[in-house]
């Protein structure tokens, strides 16, 4: 929790609103490494983790929407004077794979079977009234735009960035070892590069990874072909892993 203690004066310094504008919140107070066309900024969601999470669902990075989110939602706490455990757990909860992807993740995780194996009506559950078994990263855990457009896992591809691959083996440290080989569901390609690279290097298990999830983001128009052509695939990966 140290980054959010380092930033909560300059939260605290925002104005409580409905909604934060990218003027609010992309500003040198909040920026804390820039590399060429890349910028990092603080937002306080990614520092809880849940070690007890059976269930891992990486992303590349968190988007503009989430980041605003998170600061709306640690902002109005921060302003009922709650710790910051508390505030840290409850914007990652309002945040995480927030609007369109998170139904698109749902009905994908419904589409192969998991919640069968968890025995779980269906996969909104890991969102919901069984939260404690999922925990939700991205492999850079802060946000990084390109050109002040969401990055989007290329142009660099993260694992030929060593500033953007930097942040990624702390993400493995600080989130991934420290969990009982969790299933790790990969969101597209981007994040199952990384996740072959730390495979490679002996850090993970391939068979704790569901290689070939499509991304579900709204902006892959080819998700549903991809879940269809690979979805055998998958359920017989997820069978086997929850056999084991």
């Amino acid at each position: 929790m140290k980054l959010f203690d380092h930033y909560q004066r300059a939260m605290l310094s925002l104005p409580v609103k409905e909604r934060y504008s990218k003027e609010d919140l992309l500003t040198s107070t909040f920026l804390m490494e820039k590399s060429g066309h890349l910028e990092m900024f603080y937002s306080p969601h990614n520092e809880a983790v849940n070690e007890n999470g059976r269930i891992m669902i990486i992303g590349i990075t968190p988007g503009w929407v989430q980041m605003e989110i998170a600061f709306r939602t640690a902002r109005r706490l921060l302003e009922e004077k709650k710790d910051t455990a508390e505030i840290v757990t409850a914007a990652k909860k309002a945040a995480q794979f927030s609007g369109s992807m998170r139904t698109h993740l749902i009905q994908m995780l419904d589409e192969l079977g998991l919640p069968s194996f968890l025995d779980f009506p269906d996969a909104a559950a890991l969102f919901g009234e069984e939260r404690q078994l999922l925990h939700t990263v991205s492999f850079i855990k802060y946000p990084v735009f390109a050109n002040g457009k969401n990055y989007t896992g290329h142009q660099p591809p993260i694992q030929k960035s060593p500033f953007l691959m930097n942040y990624a083996r702390k993400t493995l440290e600080t989130d991934i070892l420290p969990l009982e080989r969790p299933l790790i569901i990969p969101l597209g390609k981007a994040v199952e590069d990384v996740l072959r690279v730390f495979i490679g290097a002996g850090k993970v298990e391939e068979s704790q990874c569901l290689l070939g999830f499509p991304h579900p983001s709204g902006a892959n128009g080819h998700r549903h072909r991809q879940l269809r052509e690979r979805k055998e695939a998958l359920h017989e990966k997820l069978r086997t892993f929850f056999a084991t």
